[in-house]
Parts: C-alpha cells; sequence; structure tokens
C-alpha cells in the first residue's frame, strides 16, 4: 500500500534528512542519549496530554534517526484504542501487539519490517476489549523483556495521558519519556497535570518536545527539546 503525501510529510527523517526539521529530530535523539550518560535508555516513551499534539509524528521519526545511526529498532504501537502507527508506514493492522498479548501469534510473527533499514514496527492488531488489563498484564512485561533482546532500543507510541490509564501503565515500564506539546494550543493546566500524573507513578520525564512553536515571521515552526522539568 503506498503512502499518501501526509504520511511522506510525516516521516520527514526518511524523506528528507537533510531538512532542518530533520536535524532537529537528530538533536531530540543526541540529547535523550545524553540525559542519561550513567544510565541506557533503551525503553523510551513519547506521550502527550491529549491526541492531535504530534506525538506520533514525533515518535515515529526519533525511531527513524535512531535506525538511521544503526541501531536495531522496534517501534512499538501501545494505544490499542485508537492505533495509528501502522497508517504512517503503511503496513498492515490485521494482527500485532494485542494479538500477542492475547495468545493468538508469537511476536515474530507480527513484527513488521519497514522501507527503513534496522527499523520495525509492532502494529497494534485488533482493538480489543480490555486494553488497559492488556497492558499491565505479566505477558506484556515477559514480551518486552524478549523483544530487549532483539532490539538496542524499544520506542511506544501511546494514547494521550489525560485520556485513558494506558500511558502511565506503559510508562511505569520505560527508562524515560518525552511528553510531547503543542505549543499554543493544549492549555498549560492540562500539561501540568499529564505531568503530575506521570510523576505520581514514578515515571522519569526526560524533557519536554514543543510543536509548532513559533518564534518570528521569518522562521517557521520546529521541534524542540528541552531538558529534564
Amino acid at each position: 500500500m503506498p503512502r499518501s503525501t501526509n504520511d511522506r510529510q510525516q516521516l520527514v527523517t526518511a524523506v528528507n534528512p537533510k531538512a532542518p526539521i530533520s536535524e532537529a529530530y537528530r538533536t531530540l535523539r543526541t540529547n535523550v542519549q545524553f540525559s542519561a550518560i550513567d544510565d541506557q535508555i533503551k525503553i523510551l516513551m513519547v506521550a502527550s496530554a491529549q491526541a492531535g499534539e504530534g506525538k506520533t509524528t514525533t515518535v515515529s521519526n526519533l525511531a527513524v534517526t535512531y535506525a538511521q545511526e544503526g541501531k536495531k529498532v522496534l517501534i512499538i504501537d501501545t494505544d490499542l484504542r485508537k492505533p495509528s502507527l501502522h497508517q504512517v508506514f503503511a503496513i498492515s493492522n490485521h494482527a500485532g501487539l494485542s494479538s500477542v498479548l492475547a495468545g493468538r501469534y508469537p511476536v515474530g510473527e507480527v513484527l513488521q519490517k519497514t522501507s527503513i533499514d534496522n527499523l520495525d514496527v509492532l502494529s497494534s492488531g485488533p482493538v480489543p476489549p480490555n486494553p488497559s488489563e492488556m497492558l499491565g498484564s505479566r505477558k506484556m512485561i515477559s514480551l518486552l523483556e524478549e523483544l530487549g533482546e532483539r532490539y538496542d532500543i524499544l520506542l511506544f507510541d501511546t494514547p494521550p495521558v489525560l485520556a485513558v490509564t494506558d500511558a502511565m501503565i506503559i510508562s511505569s515500564l520505560c527508562d524515560g519519556v518525552i511528553l510531547v506539546v503543542n505549543s499554543g494550543k493544549v492549555k498549560k493546566d492540562l500539561v501540568k497535570k499529564a505531568k503530575a500524573q506521570l510523576e505520581h507513578v514514578n515515571a522519569r520525564i526526560l524533557g519536554v518536545v514543543l510543536n509548532n512553536l513559533q518564534l518570528d515571521k521569518n522562521q517557521s515552526s520546529n521541534y524542540y527539546y528541552y531538558g529534564e522539568r
């Protein structure tokens, strides 16, 4: 299935690696790597307070930059309610994470390669009736241990933090969390609430990406990474 123009734009790091926005994603990758010199960041989650803040675009391009660096990368769609990662990478969502957790497929049968070297995707799979219970299960922990032996880095795309508890569950399994904020659109109180909820479950927030930050009329919006808050 060919990608739409919108999908190609979402994966700018693959389509146009020399673009300024691609360099911004590489800077994000570097900042993540240096945010924990003594502790390896192997499992990373990209979150947002609300839907539509650019979370999926951010995690997808971040995954590409890791793969371009030579890391073996797996990006996992843990949004078992409204998945979209399979659309970005133009892959099937017939079977995926929910299928593995339900015992219908071994994980090796549902991992999908992308057109980008070193980058695989585990799509969400069919929408289950009990997403939170699945993500918080012992089988999920065992699955991550297995995948951690196959890949250098695991990246999670999650539902919005304030929508459901799923993101908090996933954050407890991660080495760090990046919070994406749509500058000028999402209310500051909602961002603070999302941050507080993540900190309540002891999530390690590595930093914040401000999306669509308007600087001045001569500069276009971009992604910027800020250190730990």
